[in-house]
């Protein structure tokens, strides 16, 4: 039977570009565009096409990760969480390949006028940023399926991405936008890690070996946790070693907000509540992120 399609846009491509998971991106342009605003460098039309090129990236990973998912298996009715786009027919291969070379199309476009603008190092992040997002569920060595997928968002969603924005505007890169960095990295992390931990049942049976799979339930738990912990107490050195002003303790504010979530990680298996942990971390990270921008702005 032939697969259902959809004209652009609807709601299959908009699951598909799993829109609870983009703030992950915008936090990180928000830290580094903070942060060129306190050093006198900012400039709007390089915010706009930065934040549009992350998020098209970002969207592009999720694509990627979509269309994986449903060729090696991951995607199954036993799945808890929904039916990725590719496995229920939504939108086929051949479409989301489109949609793929569409996403990191425009990223690139975007990319473009940031090499006029910033420099050829601008070219290396982006070349480097597109390849790991193409790589990070593709190709002979897909490494989100063998225990790396943290680690890229930690790098490319994190460091990367706070640390390019800042870089864009001008200047030298200052020690607090690695510390932003390492701050969105990790909670960039923490919500892959919240999907990996509910999919940690069907990703074992479909040979997808997640870091969540690797260490197993309770150390998956523990490291989420913990993860989110470490974006605080970074926060807190930050502001004590002069890499933040001391107002970002502010963003201290939210934290109670990871109590009931890190709660239900510990306590909760089944899918609502831990889709309810996916994107409450997103918000977490946001809330955050606006919280520390606005610190190292005024």
């Amino acid at each position: 039977m032939e697969a259902r399609t959809y004209p652009w846009p609807s709601k299959a491509w908009i699951r598909a570009a799993r829109p609870a998971t983009l703030p992950a991106g915008v936090a990180a342009v928000l830290i580094g565009t903070a942060i060129a605003w306190r050093d006198s460098v900012f400039a709007p039309l390089p915010f706009v096409v930065v934040l549009f090129a992350v998020i098209a990236i970002q969207i592009g990973v999720n694509f990627a990760n979509d269309l994986a998912d449903a060729q090696r298996g991951a995607d199954t009715d036993a799945r808890i969480g929904p039916r990725r786009a590719v496995a229920s027919g939504a939108i086929t291969p051949r479409e989301m390949k489109r949609g793929i070379a569409v996403a990191l199309g425009l990223a690139g476009l975007a990319g473009l006028y940031l090499i006029w603008y910033a420099g050829w190092p601008i070219l290396v992040i982006g070349v480097i940023s597109i390849v790991a997002a193409l790589g990070y569920t593709n190709g002979p060595i897909p490494y989100g399926y063998y225990g790396l997928g943290e680690f890229f968002v930690f790098i490319f969603f994190g460091v990367v991405a706070t640390v390019g924005t800042r870089y864009v505007f001008g200047g030298p890169v200052p020690a607090s936008a690695w510390a932003g960095g390492v701050v969105m990295g990790l909670m960039a992390a923490a919500i892959l890690e919240a999907n990996n931990i509910r999919d940690i049942d069907t990703d074992r049976d479909a040979g997808k070996r997640t870091l969540s799979v690797l260490v197993g339930r309770t150390w998956a738990r523990r490291l989420y946790a913990g993860t989110l912990a470490g974006a605080f107490l970074t926060i807190i050195f930050g502001a004590a070693l002069g890499w933040f002003p001391p107002m970002a303790v502010i963003a201290l504010i939210v934290s109670p907000l990871a109590i009931p979530l890190i709660t239900t990680i510990f306590t909760e298996t089944a899918g609502p509540p831990l889709i309810g942990v996916l994107k409450g971390t997103a918000q977490l990270q946001l809330f955050v992120a606006l919280l520390l921008s606005l610190a190292i702005v005024f």
